[in-house]
């Protein structure tokens, strides 16, 4: 049995009484997006004030990833994390914790404690994590096992009898914390790769197998969007839903001038938006000098729409 451990926290308290985590997407008024699928975006450092007119599902850009919360061990700042998730309960919109388990934007003191040490401490982050955000709709609780794997992967199960036991070892705690929540894995380069997609559905099928995942996410960054061909979006698409489970496109972006982009869009988001396994469109950033890569913005600095958020406005609303 672990030792308890108090934390000092830093920020705001999660505001009590939010709404349970089987709210229908359908009952949200905000956003585009009106029918049984959710179209969603980020939330950074602020929510930006033209957030609802679009957008009806939440993601935390950084703020719920583990290194951002304890950068220094047990020393919790939930505050951004806080503000994100209170905002989307406040406004009966779908929240994603995003993410528990990641190779990445881990806290840099994780890599020097013993095996068991890495053990527990990933175990009390999953645990804080699912006591906080109880009624997270979805949690992404595997980041990019294919990509990157974490430096302390081998203190919760490693590679094991599976080949994936540190992913499935996860998905058993996360289970756990999170009771009321969807929990999903996520990983890019999966749209653009049939082979990849392939790999990918291996572990999602020894997760299927023992109960564990409940959707797929695949991040459609525009390193894969821009050049990738319609029709291996859609066999991608195909392989994914012949698994059963729902799938999420989690971290969209695509860029190039203004009629470049809006050609991608017109050619790409309907093939993401109609396929029946989709359950739900994340895009990543959308205000101009907010999103993490130039030319992927869909609103100019000084508020006015480019012609790729034009023409989306008028799809979702004829494509509900």
């Amino acid at each position: 049995m672990l030792k308890s451990k108090w934390f000092k926290t830093v920020g705001t308290l999660a505001l009590a009484g939010v709404l349970a985590a089987s709210v229908a997407v359908g009952s949200v008024s905000a956003g585009l997006a009106k029918g049984s699928k959710f179209l969603g975006n980020i939330i950074a450092g602020q929510v930006p004030n033209n957030f609802s007119p679009y957008w009806n599902q939440v993601t935390p850009e950084n703020s719920t990833k583990w290194g951002a919360v304890e950068g220094t061990r047990n020393v919790m700042n939930w505050g951004q994390a806080d503000m994100a998730y209170n905002y989307a309960k406040n406004n009966k919109m779908p929240f994603k914790f995003h993410t528990l388990v990641w190779g990445s934007q881990a806290p840099n003191w994780i890599n020097g404690l013993s095996a068991t040490d890495q053990r527990n401490e990933v175990l009390q982050w999953i645990k804080a994590a699912g006591q906080r955000y109880s009624q997270s709709e979805f949690v992404d609780v595997v980041n990019e096992p294919l990509h990157a794997k974490p430096a302390f992967r081998n203190a919760i199960g490693g590679d094991g009898q599976t080949g994936w036991d540190w992913v499935i070892w996860s998905f058993e705690q996360a289970r756990q914390a999170f009771p009321n929540s969807k929990l999903l894995i996520n990983e890019y380069g999966i749209i653009g790769d049939p082979a990849k997609a392939d790999q990918y559905i291996q572990i999602i099928n020894l997760l299927k197998a023992r109960g564990l995942v409940d959707g797929i996410g695949i991040q459609a960054h525009h390193f894969n969007m821009d050049n990738v061909s319609v029709n291996t979006m859609n066999t991608v698409l195909n392989k994914l839903q012949a698994t059963g489970l729902p799938v999420y496109v989690s971290e969209l972006d695509m860029t190039g001038d203004d009629n470049t982009q809006l050609q991608r869009y017109q050619q790409k988001f309907p093939v993401l938006w109609k396929h029946p396994a989709v359950k739900g469109v994340t895009l990543w950033g959308y205000n101009e000098n907010q999103t993490w890569v130039s030319g992927s913005h869909l609103v100019r600095s000084n508020g006015t729409e480019r012609p790729a958020m034009q023409w989306l406005k008028s799809y979702m609303a004829n494509n509900p």
